[in-house]
């Protein structure tokens, strides 16, 4: 009699569904730690297997794979099962991080872009605290979104005029006006001046993507305002 493959030691194994990537098959010189380390802290989160799974929004047959080492996540993967896990790409690859330098020099890492949007980092990565420097442009969002996640934002607006949203309250803040917000209110920005805002921006979600943070977005309904 010939046996199938063995059940992992969350359940048995199943067939890939519609909505699973089918991967790679690990090698034993490809990403050896990724494997034990996504079971590691899947366990130090007090999650099982399901729960982890729903978070990640796989289904727990595939992240099972992925503890065994019997597939390799590909890197949007790796990137959301580190927001799930609340850590790094860097400490899913068990790397060890290098000596953090204090001093972020004017010609350091370039600029990103995402729809319009441009973003300077300002701080060191892998911080508790995180900041970036911002070009809002006029006219342009990231979605319609509002957005409400943990921790706290901090932004100050260099130039051009900011609109700010939270909850159902509007504030138009000029160049040398701050804000400073629990991020659980729904909020959002946008410039309000036709060459755009620029902005210094932090924030404490160490976990959080760009995308979830209220860089961008919009809201229905009349807010008040207030200046």
């Amino acid at each position: 009699m010939t046996s199938g493959p063995a059940p992992g030691p969350e359940g048995p194994d199943e067939p890939l569904g519609p909505d699973e990537p089918l991967g790679h098959d690990t090698g034993a010189d490809e990403l050896p730690s990724v494997a034990p380390q996504l079971r590691d802290l899947r366990r130090r989160a007090g999650l099982t297997l399901e729960a982890a799974a729903a978070r990640a929004r796989l289904s727990p047959a595939h992240l099972s794979r992925l503890e065994t080492g019997r597939r390799q996540p590909s890197l949007p993967l790796l990137l959301g099962l580190a927001r799930t896990y609340g850590t790094t790409v860097s400490e899913l690859l068990g790397e060890t991080p290098a000596v953090a330098d204090p001093i972020v020099r004017a010609g350091g890492p370039g600029a990103r872009e995402a729809d319009g949007w441009t973003y300077w980092q300002a701080g060191g990565p892998g911080r508790g605290m995180q900041a970036l420097r911002v070009h809002v442009p006029h006219g342009r969002s990231q979605g319609e979104l509002v957005r409400v996640h943990p921790g706290e934002e901090w932004l100050y607006v260099l130039g051009g005029r900011l609109r700010l949203h939270l909850a159902e309250a509007e504030y138009l803040l000029e160049p040398g006006d701050s804000a400073h917000f629990d991020s659980l209110t729904p909020h959002r920005i946008g410039a309000a001046t036709q060459g755009g805002a620029d902005l210094l921006f932090v924030h404490t979600l160490l976990q959080s993507s760009l995308a979830g943070l209220c860089l961008g977005g919009g809201a229905s309904g009349a807010p008040a305002h207030h200046r």
